[in-house]
């Protein structure tokens, strides 16, 4: 048995929201082909994902110093590192993301932004950052209103390019994406969505496969 982390990044419902109709359709297709696995559902705009902002980075320096935190700065670090936690301890992953100025969500970032985490995620060696999450594998959903998986608009996608960057820099270089493009034409906006759910269904039956015995 594995465990899938699921996590979405839409404030909206799933009725409103192209990405999370798909991200259903995935995860209805990966529960029905393996209905062994944990699913856990992490939700970046109804869960708590800390900023680091001023008393994390202060508490992080008075930890280096043995100089007591507050009330409020422990439970934040406990939650970042609940989260950092909680990713390192998955074996699959699955991003559900809008494009939103031509990247993900900004409770997308200030996710990623905590569980890179070094000694957890990533460590430091003489030659460079090195991940430590080889042989997991993840999946991006992602809706986007444009086209950018070619022309002029091309070189302004900073979402899925992004996400798969900093996952190979955790060491997951097994990635696939499904994009659902061109959704802003009402004409091909239903058809669109037909064919995303499609690929999603087909993708999740091989995402669900067991792991292997490689598996870190």
């Amino acid at each position: 048995m594995a465990t899938l982390l699921y996590i979405t990044s839409n404030p909206k419902q799933e009725s409103e929201s192209v990405s999370l109709q798909i991200g259903r359709a995935f995860l209805n297709a990966y529960e029905l082909s393996n209905p062994f696995d944990e699913i856990i559902k992490l939700d970046v705009y109804r869960d708590e994902i800390p900023l680091l902002d001023v008393e994390v980075f202060d508490a992080w320096a008075k930890m280096k110093e043995s100089v007591p935190l507050s009330l409020s700065e422990r439970r934040k670090l406990a939650r970042i590192n609940e989260l950092a936690d909680q990713f390192v301890m998955a074996d699959k992953y699955v991003f559900v993301t809008p494009m939103w100025n031509f990247g993900v969500p900004p409770m997308m970032k200030a996710y990623i932004d905590l569980i890179c985490m070094a000694g957890k995620t990533f460590r430091y060696t003489e030659e460079g950052s090195v991940g430590l999450l080889v042989g997991k594998k993840a999946v991006h959903i992602q809706a986007r209103g444009g086209i950018y998986s070619h022309g002029a608009m091309k070189a302004m996608e900073y979402g899925d390019s992004y996400l798969r960057m900093v996952l190979g820099f955790m060491g997951i270089y097994d990635v696939k994406s499904i994009i659902a493009e061109g959704t802003a034409d009402p004409s091909q906006y239903q058809e669109i969505i037909n064919q995303a759910q499609k690929l999603a269904k087909r993708t999740a039956a091989e995402f669900a496969k067991p792991v292997g015995r490689g598996m870190v």
